[in-house]
C-alpha cells in the first residue's frame, strides 16, 4: 500500500481515525539497533502488523536523560552495535520499503541531530519517510534549529508538557508544537509503573482547557489495562519500556503485548 499522506497531515489523519473509533491512537516506542539492527526492524514490522497506529522510532544516545533503566540499557546496546543517526534514517526508509504505512516519528536527543546537521537531518528524515521529530531535550525556546526545516518539509515537531508545566508553558508549547503534544504523565523518567498517577484526569483536563492540539500521553504506561484507561482520556498514548523489555525477550513476547494492547483499546 502506498502512503498518501506524510508529516503533520499523516498524524492528523491518524488521530481522526482513532477518534472515529472512540479510542486513543497507540504509538509504541522502539529503538533502532536493539537487540540488533535487523531485530529492531523486525520488532517494528511486527507491531505494525498487529495494528498499532504509529511509531516513535528511537535514536540511540549516550546520555538519555529522560529515560529509565530499561531504555537506557537498550540504547546503550544499540550504540555498542554501532547504531548511528544515519542508520535510524535508513531504518525508516527500509520499513517504508517493506510497506509499513503508519506514521513514524524519530525520537532522539539534540546532540546527534545537531552533529548530523539539523537542516540536513530534517530534510533526510522527510526523504526517508519520517513524519516528524520528538527531541526531549530541545526546549521550544531553542527550536529554531529545527522548526523552520520541519515547517518547510511539512514534518511535525513535537514538544513535551509535564505536570509541573505552568499555564505560560502550556500556551507556548501549544503554539509551537505541530502534530501533537507529548504529555508526560508524571515527574520523573520513563519506565513501567504499577499504577497511573491519581491526578492524571485533572492534569489532562487542565491541558484541554488551554489547547486544541491532540494530546499523546507517555511515561509509565505499561499494561493493556493501563492503555485502556488512558485511551478514554487522551488522543494518543505511548508505551516504551514495557515493549522494549518484551522485545529483548523475544519477538513472541513483543507480539503478545502489542496485540493485547491493541485489543484492550478497541473493546
Amino acid at each position: 500500500m502506498t502512503r498518501r499522506l506524510q508529516g503533520v497531515a499523516a498524524l492528523t489523519a491518524m488521530f481522526a481515525r482513532a477518534r472515529a473509533q472512540s479510542r486513543a491512537a497507540f504509538l509504541p516506542y522502539f529503538p533502532v539497533g536493539y537487540p540488533t539492527y535487523a531485530e529492531s526492524l523486525a520488532a517494528i514490522a511486527e507491531m505494525a502488523a498487529a495494528g498499532v497506529d504509529g511509531f516513535e522510532i528511537g535514536i540511540p544516545f549516550s546520555d538519555p536523560i529522560a529515560d529509565g533503566p530499561t531504555i537506557q540499557a537498550a540504547t546503550q546496546t544499540a550504540l555498542e552495535n554501532g547504531t548511528t543517526a544515519r542508520d535510524c534514517l535508513d531504518a525508516v526508509r527500509g520499513l517504508r520499503e517493506r510497506g509499513i504505512t503508519q506514521p513514524m516519528l524519530l525520537m532522539g536527543y539534540a546532540n546527534p541531530l545537531l552533529a548530523y546537521g539539523a537542516d540536513r537531518f530534517v530534510r533526510d528524515a522527510g526523504a526517508a519517510g519520517a513524519d516528524g521529530l520528538i527531541v526531549p531535550d530541545l526546549p521550544p525556546e531553542e527550536a529554531h534549529y529545527f522548526a523552520e526545516s520541519c515547517a518547510r518539509e511539512g514534518l511535525a515537531l513535537v514538544f513535551m508538557l509535564a505536570p509541573t508545566s505552568n499555564d505560560a508553558r502550556v500556551k507556548l508549547v501549544g503554539e509551537r508544537s505541530s502534530g501533537f503534544i507529548y504529555v508526560v504523565s508524571l515527574t520523573g523518567i520513563t519506565g513501567a509503573r504499577a499504577a497511573l498517577p491519581a491526578d492524571l484526569s485533572a492534569f489532562i483536563a487542565r491541558l484541554r482547557a488551554q489547547t486544541d492540539m491532540p494530546l499523546a500521553l507517555g511515561f509509565g504506561i505499561s499494561t493493556p489495562e493501563q492503555a485502556a484507561q488512558v485511551s478514554k482520556l487522551t488522543d494518543g498514548f505511548i508505551i516504551g519500556s514495557a515493549l522494549v523489555r518484551a522485545g529483548g525477550e523475544s519477538l513472541d513476547a513483543l507480539r503478545e503485548l502489542t496485540q493485547a494492547t491493541v485489543a484492550a483499546i478497541r473493546d
